[in-house]
């Protein structure tokens, strides 16, 4: 099977060796993401908007890979504060209600920014 990068631009993937996402056939991983865009960090202080933002961002590169939600069967939540999970999982709820992927939420000492309050994951496979 051909493998296939995508890059999201950062200077950390040449530093860290890794890639935006990585396709290969019908299976798409995609890397840690953040809240964070040319501007700086997004939603500071605030999980749920954080949330949402990364989520819209996971969307942007699945679309980019020929993906969708949908398509989506797995998603990994690392948060540095497990106490506001209502909020992380309703931000959740808005894209996946109806998808329902396999999920993780898991409370972490620290991300790499401490203005980072969650990281997410995804798996997806086109059927």
């Amino acid at each position: 099977m051909q493998r296939k990068n995508f890059s999201s631009g950062a200077k950390w993937e040449d530093i860290v060796g890794y890639s935006r996402a990585v396709l290969i056939g019908n299976h798409l991983e995609i890397s840690g993401t953040v809240a964070t865009d040319e501007q700086g960090v997004v939603g500071q202080g605030d999980v749920y908007k954080q949330t949402k933002f990364i989520l819209e961002k996971i969307d942007k590169v699945l679309k980019q890979a020929g993906f969708s939600m949908n398509d989506v069967v797995r998603t990994r939540m690392f948060v540095t504060d497990i106490t506001k999970w209502e909020a992380v999982g309703k931000a959740h709820g808005e894209f996946f209600q109806q998808i329902k992927p396999a999920t993780s939420m898991v409370e972490v000492s620290a991300l790499i920014d401490p203005e980072y309050l969650i990281e997410i994951e995804v798996t997806a496979i086109k059927s």
